[in-house]
């Protein structure tokens, strides 16, 4: 028996179908069965006009964390037409590491009702979390922990927890700090629930269970609990006090956001660009890079203006110009590329750089001198002229060699100059391997063929 077709549809599809009929009740109960996730997802797949429509269906209780999981142009697109009352509202459920999220695109007015309508102790961890960077430690944490003396017993621990009635979300361990609030050790769930409870905490407790430091960087703290098979981890402050944990679902996120970012990156565009901006903002954000294209364009083109004369006397050169531009724009973009994700897992350093430069220049002589003889052959069939080969095959060594180079230099340079090199690498790098390339091939067949 043939499946029902609106059974394979997905939440999308139903969506549209039913915002096309008119049939708005039925899009508010698609829509109340989402989590979450899932209306976010939806809500970014969605044109603009329908968007703020769906929106306004989500029942008010979820508001707030689907605001916290769209994108920033996005949930900026949607704050802007909502009420101070609601957004007050929506902030209501959420844990203080996503309300941090989410009063920072808040107008002022707006966040001072969001702090206000906090008890004093909620907004100083708040607060506290503000404080720090959105891409560190301290600014994607939870201020909210459960911590205990090291002088007290396991039992007096468990009256403790069943007198709070609560723990934060994803608590695999409860943290040991001294009178002063200084981080001193881990006191594992699994041991609290499976040793003596006249046990004291300072017998039982991981003392070899290191805190991240709050100034961290989000993409250090991802490579913590990936080396180090983390679920949570304890953050401390430059004193070394307690001030919040990250939890595995946080360090999932910012994986998550570099991986989008790092692709946005690649093509030039913003990291939070809305798929379904208006038709002139997308067209703005883009037209930076493709201008700083335009000019390195004309670049690569005034190098080919001064052959113009050898240009006009073998056209053949101009026919077989970008065989060996192209050839060089793809080796350089694989060493990019291996040199953007080396730096970001932490394994490019001073110490293995120059071998590994080293390596990259054997890579491109094996693959330049044997793709040389390949074109040169390739060239010698198509123009019955072994000298022409010969050029085009001395011009691949050439742009091969140079494009390993700058592969390997140009990451390390924007790296140091607090460039991201996943933007503006390959920019720098095809203007390179173009000029170069152009030039050595115009220069052999300057010299030998005029």
């Amino acid at each position: 028996m043939a499946k029902d077709t609106s059974e394979t549809r997905t939440d999308l599809e139903h969506v549209l179908a039913a915002l096309e009929a008119g049939t708005v009740r039925q899009v508010q109960r698609l829509v109340g069965a989402l989590h979450p996730a899932e209306t976010a997802h939806l809500l970014e797949a969605l044109p603009t006009a329908q968007r703020r429509i769906v929106f306004d269906l989500v029942p008010e209780g979820d508001q707030g964390e689907v605001l916290v999981e769209l994108t920033d142009d996005v949930r900026a697109s949607l704050v802007e037409g909502m009420e101070a009352s609601k957004l007050v509202a929506a902030s209501e459920d959420l844990d203080l590491d996503d309300l941090a999220d989410f009063v920072g695109g808040l107008p002022e007015a707006v966040t001072a009702q969001v702090l206000h309508s906090l008890s004093q102790r909620d907004r100083d961890r708040l607060n506290a979390v503000l404080s720090y960077p959105e891409d560190s430690a301290g600014g994607i944490m939870n201020p909210e922990t459960i911590a205990v003396r090291a002088d007290v017993t396991l039992e007096v621990v468990m009256r403790y927890l069943r007198m709070l009635a609560y723990l934060p979300d994803k608590t695999a361990a409860i943290f040991v700090v001294d009178r002063n609030d200084r981080y001193m050790g881990a006191l594992h769930v699994s041991r609290l629930l499976t040793r003596d409870p006249a046990s004291v905490v300072g017998d039982v407790m991981d003392e070899d269970f290191p805190p991240i430091p709050a100034s961290m960087t989000d993409t250090e703290v991802a490579r913590e609990f990936k080396d180090r098979d983390l679920v949570a981890a304890p953050v401390v402050d430059e004193r070394g006090q307690l001030i919040g944990q990250i939890t595995v679902d946080d360090v999932v996120d910012v994986i998550s956001e570099q991986a989008d970012e790092d692709i946005r990156r690649l093509a030039g565009l913003a990291e939070e660009d809305d798929m379904f901006a208006p038709v002139f903002t997308s067209a703005r954000r883009r037209a930076v890079w493709l201008g700083i294209n335009v000019a390195t364009a004309f670049l690569a083109a005034s190098v080919v203006g001064a052959f113009r004369p050898t240009l006009d006397q073998v056209v053949v050169l101009a026919v077989l110009m970008p065989v060996v531009a192209s050839m060089g724009g793809i080796a350089g973009n694989q060493v990019v590329t291996l040199m953007v994700r080396g730096l970001a897992l932490g394994r490019i350093e001073d110490s293995n750089a120059r071998w590994l430069l080293a390596k990259e220049i054997g890579v491109a002589l094996i693959n330049g001198t044997g793709w040389a003889v390949v074109a040169a052959l390739g060239t010698r069939l198509f123009t019955d002229d072994w000298v022409v080969g010969a050029i085009v095959g001395a011009a691949l060594v050439v742009n091969l060699l140079t494009a390993a180079i700058t592969g390997f230099a140009v990451p390390l340079a924007l790296t140091k100059l607090r460039i991201d090199p996943a933007l503006a690498g390959t920019v720098v790098l095809t203007t390179v391997t173009d000029c170069v390339g152009f030039a050595a091939f115009l220069s052999l067949g300057t010299l030998f063929l005029t």
